[in-house]
């Protein structure tokens, strides 16, 4: 497991894996606690009395934690990258490389707002040039980033910008605003496509289901 920062969204799931409850289990989760006190500290919460009912001292796998704040590491044959997110808190996103192909995932990434530990809009494009796959956080349009500027997230017209300046090959839409309708986003996803057009650029765009497959 690769730990993006702990936000209630992101790790509420936690205890309602089964996996963790089974003997010969066996998970390592890499992360980086940023302003927290361990990334084990951070996952416990979860299980804490009196909002569930199983004592996280009690679960039956083996979890190593691994601190991975700063430089690469690798998982098998990919080399892992951590990119400091611009977000409430602080966090990690990831580029991962293997074999020549590269892919970076930005969740909760706010490209026109430099929260502390976050990076500038250029540091971001070069740390996605021209790799494969880039799935970043586009929650917002411009009218209801109007109200949530600082929040943490993006506005999707932001996200393909950085996706068309870092000349990306593929971009996926991520982290939708959960009030928004299946048709609202292909209405968003339509007017990205739009704009590649427009541009004359050749970029794959799509947007990221609970469903959703990528093979590279």
């Amino acid at each position: 497991m690769v730990f993006t920062h702990s936000h209630w969204d992101h790790i509420l799931g936690f205890p309602f894996f089964k996996p963790i409850y089974r003997k010969g289990t066996s998970i390592q989760v890499f992360g980086c606690p940023a302003a927290q006190e361990s990334i084990q500290a951070m996952i416990s919460m979860t299980m804490q009395a009196p909002y569930f009912p199983v004592n996280f001292q009690d679960l039956q796998a083996d979890i190593s934690y691994h601190n991975a704040c700063e430089g690469d590491f690798a998982i098998d044959s990919v080399t892992v990258t951590p990119i400091p997110l611009s977000h409430p808190n602080q966090g990690f996103g990831y580029k991962l490389t293997e074999g020549g192909r590269s892919f970076v995932f930005l969740t909760d990434n706010e490209l026109t707002f430099q929260h502390p530990g976050g990076l500038t809009f250029p540091q971001y494009v070069a740390l996605c040039r021209e790799t494969d796959l880039l799935i970043h956080d586009a929650e917002f349009t411009e009218e209801e980033y109007r109200s949530t500027r600082t929040w943490g997230h993006t506005v999707y017209k932001d996200a393909l910008h950085l996706a068309l300046e870092a000349r990306v090959k593929r971009f996926g839409l991520f982290h939708h605003n959960q009030e928004r309708t299946d048709s609202a986003l292909e209405g968003l996803l339509e007017n990205c496509r739009q704009i590649i057009a427009e541009r004359g650029e050749n970029l794959e765009c799509f947007a990221l289901t609970q469903q959703t497959e990528i093979q590279m």
